[in-house]
């Protein structure tokens, strides 16, 4: 059986997944978690040894459990790999990594954001990159750690991604793949290719940025030293992969015009397939994202919120402590039974309203001070209201994006959910409502590792395309129709949550 192996890095750990090239079922797969870290207030960083160690054993997981189905590491005709994105690890002249990786959620650098854009000039950076500078970005990061850590900047040579430096520890190439490239503020999302404006404008020698390769082009092998210690076979092609929701797009067929993908995982996206490099030019400054796709020569319009899975997961530690665990002796998902116990409150959770800006916000406000809250809480609100307000919250965040990305005049005929918020049928039917559109799901479970395989199978001549591995391999599995007669409570709801960011603003949204 010739298989495809896809690997996602993660925020909370590594998943490897072996898939079946014919018809994409899964044969087996692993998760291996790592720690997220919070040295102060705004900040997150992981160490990519913890990364390293997490993505050998789950791969090893994997072939194990695939050989036992009869599935051998001479099967696995490619290696694709997807990630988070906007992490910055810088290696030295020996490779070695020089500090622990500053990830997407980490909010230190607004000093530098506004540096940028003055440096740069705010029109000038959005056509050199398509995008503004923010606090999420790489390119900010790197500039923090060059003002604030001198001499760990000093012997950088190399700047990676995380999923990037996965493939470096895998093949020995240094490369940086180009959907997730688009999200460093340092490429010129038009053409494919590193900003000389840019790095030149903000003095970053351009020897620290690695070679740009496309998504479903073999960019390397598996190296001997990593088949003894995967148990993968040496000289297995390994494809350029993708940014996280590039892959998670891919995964789940959004691969054409019309199509769009929710996802719902620790940021919850609005992603729209897109033909052009379309910028958003309703205000000075972009709503949503513009970045290159997995897909070649085509882009996506995306918004993000940051705090979607996370605002649920904060819920489930803190409130939902009897749910959590109750996970724990039995294995009944905690979320579910959080999300079941939402169900018996009305739309609208009766006038109570959840901000979900627990770290910050990108799309619309671009507000890394951005800060969380009930609003609307009495005395009548129990605890079924402050879950169902989380979940509401969310889906208003999503139509936010959703909102934006329908304004710059993309005809959008189907959105795919993925992510573990859209396993919820609750949250699933909440998202409908609130957009007032159909939600389907499809058989890619395992959304970005079954997209980076997809695209190992491009780059490994198992497809002849990416549209091709997606018509064979992916298909429909539900449908979440919207209940139009709850349409009225949430229009009035959603112009609620609208007013609040901007009246709260003035007293929340600072420094801590």
């Amino acid at each position: 059986m010739q298989s495809l192996l896809g690997i996602d890095l993660g925020t909370t750990g590594v998943k490897a997944a072996l898939f079946a090239a014919e018809d994409g079922h899964v044969i087996a797969d692993a998760f291996v978690d790592y720690e997220l870290y919070h040295p102060h207030p705004g900040w997150a960083e992981q160490q990519p040894a913890e990364w390293w160690q997490a993505t050998i054993s789950a791969i090893r997981s994997c072939l194990i459990e695939g050989a036992r189905l009869g599935v051998s590491a001479e099967d696995v005709r490619g290696l694709g790999l997807s990630g988070q994105m906007h992490g910055v690890v810088l290696l030295d002249s020996n490779q070695q990594v020089l500090r622990p990786c500053i990830i997407w959620a980490d909010q230190r650098s607004d000093a530098q954001c506004k540096w940028i854009t003055e440096k740069v000039g705010a029109s000038k950076l959005i056509d050199y990159v398509s995008n503004p500078a923010l606090t999420g970005f790489s390119a900010p990061k790197l500039l923090w750690i060059r003002d604030n850590e001198p001499e760990i900047f000093a012997r950088a040579q190399t700047m990676l991604l995380p999923k990037d430096y996965i493939r470096y520890r895998l093949t020995g190439v240094l490369a940086m793949e180009i959907s997730d490239a688009a999200g460093t503020c340092l490429l010129d999302v038009k053409h494919g290719q590193w900003s000389q404006e840019v790095l030149t404008a903000l003095e970053l020698n351009p020897s620290l940025l690695p070679p740009v390769v496309p998504a479903a082009t073999a960019s390397g092998t598996i190296t001997a030293e990593v088949a003894d210690l995967t148990g993968l076979r040496q000289g297995t092609p390994v494809a350029g992969g993708g940014a996280d929701n590039a892959c998670g797009a891919v995964g789940n067929g959004v691969v054409e015009p019309g199509l769009a993908l929710v996802s719902i995982g620790t940021s919850g996206i609005v992603l729209a397939h897109a033909q052009s490099p379309q910028v958003d030019a309703s205000g000075p400054v972009p709503r949503v994202h513009t970045f290159n796709h997995a897909v070649p020569n085509a882009w996506y319009l995306m918004g993000v919120t940051q705090g979607a899975g996370l605002s649920f997961h904060w819920l489930r530690d803190n409130i939902g402590l009897p749910e959590h665990a109750l996970e724990r002796w039995t294995g009944i998902d905690s979320y579910e039974l959080l999300a079941r116990e939402a169900a018996g409150v009305s739309a609208g959770s009766d006038g109570l309203v959840f901000l979900p800006y627990l770290q910050g916000e990108r799309t619309p406000h671009l507000d890394a001070y951005a800060r969380g809250g009930w609003i609307g809480l009495t005395a009548s609100h129990d605890r079924r209201h402050l879950i169902r307000s989380v979940l509401e919250g969310v889906a208003f965040s999503l139509k936010d994006c959703y909102s934006i990305i329908r304004e710059q005049g993309l005809e959008l005929n189907q959105l795919r959910a993925t992510g573990g918020g859209a396993k919820s049928p609750i949250w699933r039917q909440i998202i409908a409502d609130v957009l007032g559109v159909e939600l389907v799901t499809t058989n890619a479970s395992e959304g970005p590792a079954f997209g980076a395989a997809l695209l190992a199978g491009v780059a490994g001549g198992v497809y002849a395309s990416v549209q091709e591995a997606c018509a064979q391999t992916v298909k429909i599995v539900s449908r979440t129709e919207p209940n139009t007669a709850l349409a009225p409570v949430y229009e009035q709801t959603y112009e609620v949550y609208k007013a609040l960011y901007p009246a709260l603003k003035p007293i929340i949204s600072r420094p801590l």
